[in-house]
């Protein structure tokens, strides 16, 4: 299991230019890599991300050219190396997750939070809107009806809320998040991680854009011809044989 920890503590983990691009290249490695079989992300000192480092911005928000490059190559660039990692991500999300917060838990596949998180997108304050991309990830992942609430109302959700919405997993006690959030990606990476990395795959390729443009079935048949190369796989004949045989499979 991989521990990725987001850590700028001076202010609360906002993403930095840097943060943003060592987020890729992490990520990239993970996805390169067999040795990982889940990632667990966190914050540090009790918040997740504040979302952005505003004292960066006047050094490049006020030129057309150079902000593109900003949310096209950085921040983008950060966020698609997390979407297109095939390994499983957990999100431990405690204190503040806002913004850049709200933009990295939408890349992860399971998401857990203190009862006491915050969840938000208030840059409308700042007077600016969510770049294009992170705009559509985060309407996708949680939900039109909260990326409205959160960039026209500048709103801020309690965890609860979250998770009634469908955007949390599990809504815990602060002091019992971490050790939830172990627990979970300890039980993924224990599973088959092949058939995992698989899975992910398939997840991505419904989000194609053939997929959400109502057709899913060319989405999946662009897949199907390598969907079960693993037949003949040492981890798909170790499961079925360790169930045959009713033992734990070792994968």
């Amino acid at each position: 299991m991989a521990v990725v920890t987001l850590s700028y503590r001076a202010k609360f983990n906002a993403m930095s230019r840097a943060m943003w691009r060592e987020l890729a290249e992490v990520f990239g490695r993970v996805q390169a890599s067999d040795a990982w079989r889940c990632v667990l992300l966190q914050g540090e000192d009790g918040h997740f991300c504040a979302g952005g480092d505003i004292a960066e911005y006047p050094d490049f928000r006020f030129d057309a050219a150079q902000l593109r490059a900003f949310h096209e190559d950085d921040v983008w660039g950060g966020l698609s190396a997390m979407l297109d990692c095939d390994v499983p991500i957990v999100a431990a999300i405690a204190g503040n997750c806002m913004g850049a917060g709200m933009e990295i838990a939408s890349c992860c596949d399971i998401r857990v939070a203190a009862d006491d998180a915050k969840f938000g997108a208030p840059i409308a304050k700042l007077g600016f809107p969510m770049a294009p991309r992170e705009a559509q990830l985060v309407a996708r992942v949680a939900g039109e009806l909260t990326a409205r609430e959160m960039l026209l109302e500048a709103a801020v959700l309690e965890a609860a809320e979250m998770k009634s919405r469908g955007f949390l997993h599990r809504v815990l006690a602060a002091d019992a998040l971490h050790a939830h959030a172990l627990e979970r990606a300890a039980r993924i990476a224990s599973l088959a991680p092949g058939a995992a990395r698989l899975n992910k795959q398939t997840f991505r390729a419904l989000k194609t854009a053939p997929a959400l443009e109502g057709q899913a079935q060319a989405a999946i048949e662009n897949i199907v011809s390598t969907a079960y190369d693993y037949a003949d796989s040492a981890e798909h004949r170790e499961g079925i044989d360790a169930f045959l045989a009713k033992r734990p499979a070792r994968f």
